[in-house]
């Protein structure tokens, strides 16, 4: 079968029986598009060990822009890997439907320095939740929607998905992650009451939980979007007096790090924060690391 035809029935299978989003369903066309393009490849056979590391070279080599003095930018080995793991991802495919191409286990990719996560104190998120201190319905809106990221440690698209008629009277909620996945989060007895306050306010019949609201409420789509709660994050971050970048993912960040540090183990973690692959959970522990951090104390510098 030729390979562009294989691709775009990859495409359906993401979307049908995976159930992946469109714009992961885009990344993933857009990954392989440029691979196939690369490679003028007609049918899987095609895709050979020499043709891979042509192609990997070629990434290495890719220029992606200026850096801020003028001189060009190739694509970072973490963007290289994006490539790399759509391509090894739809092999995969292929070998589940006997089709015969490389094997994805011959794909590895680049190596890049261990992830660091962006970290904002304890006092400055505590500003940084205080900050809409109003009563008006915009102020108990982001007063809200800070104090249900911390409780909860949505992703920002999670959060913008959610409807009114959540139930106050628990304290569970259940949200829809990546992948369609269901998982349960809790609220915060700040965040119930929070939620509360904003909620008694609304006047509305809009089914959305966070919505525009003040000059922009009648500007068709009434549900916030991921891009306005960032704009309201940045908002409250610059009135608290914080100097650094503070997003909605540096929230969740943080609601992580608070569970390690008071004992939680990394598996519930994992659950909380919706994670596929406990991997991904792996990049909070050198922060909250009590036991090695109380070993220095003890045994080091004893003069």
């Amino acid at each position: 079968m030729e390979l562009n035809k294989l691709l775009r029935e990859f495409l359906e299978h993401l979307e049908i029986e995976k159930g992946r989003s469109l714009k992961t369903i885009a990344n993933y066309e857009h990954y392989l598009d440029t691979f196939l393009g690369f490679a003028k490849a007609q049918k899987p056979r095609d895709i050979t060990d020499s043709l891979i590391r042509e192609y990997r070279l070629w990434l290495n080599r890719r220029e992606s822009g200026f850096t801020q003095e003028g001189r060009k930018e190739t694509l970072k080995r973490k963007t290289q890997n994006y490539y790399l793991i759509a391509l090894r991802v739809f092999l995969k495919y292929l070998m589940k439907r006997g089709i015969t191409s490389l094997s994805p286990e011959r794909i590895e990719l680049a190596k890049i320095p261990e992830r660091t996560i962006d970290l904002i104190s304890k006092q400055e998120l505590d500003r940084l939740i205080s900050a809409p201190d109003g009563d008006d319905l915009k102020s108990l809106r982001d007063r809200a929607i800070l104090e249900l990221l911390f409780s909860t440690g949505l992703r920002v698209s999670e959060l913008c998905s959610l409807p009114k008629d959540i139930n106050l009277s628990s304290d569970e909620l259940s949200v829809r992650g990546k992948g369609e996945k269901v998982r349960v989060v809790f609220l915060s007895q700040e965040a119930k009451s929070a939620l509360q306050k904003y909620l008694t306010k609304r006047k509305d019949m809009e089914e959305a939980l966070f919505i525009n609201i003040g000059k922009n409420k009648n500007s068709g789509e009434k549900r916030l979007t991921s891009r306005s709660i960032e704009r309201i994050v940045k908002h409250y971050s610059i009135k608290a007096g914080i100097s650094k970048k503070v997003t909605p993912h540096i929230i969740r960040h943080s609601f992580a790090t608070d569970l390690l540090q008071n004992g939680a183990d990394l598996r519930s973690v994992q659950a909380l924060l919706g994670h596929a692959n406990i991997g991904t959970t792996q990049i909070y522990t050198h922060v909250t690391d009590k036991h090695l951090r109380e070993i220095h104390k003890k045994f080091h510098n004893k003069r």
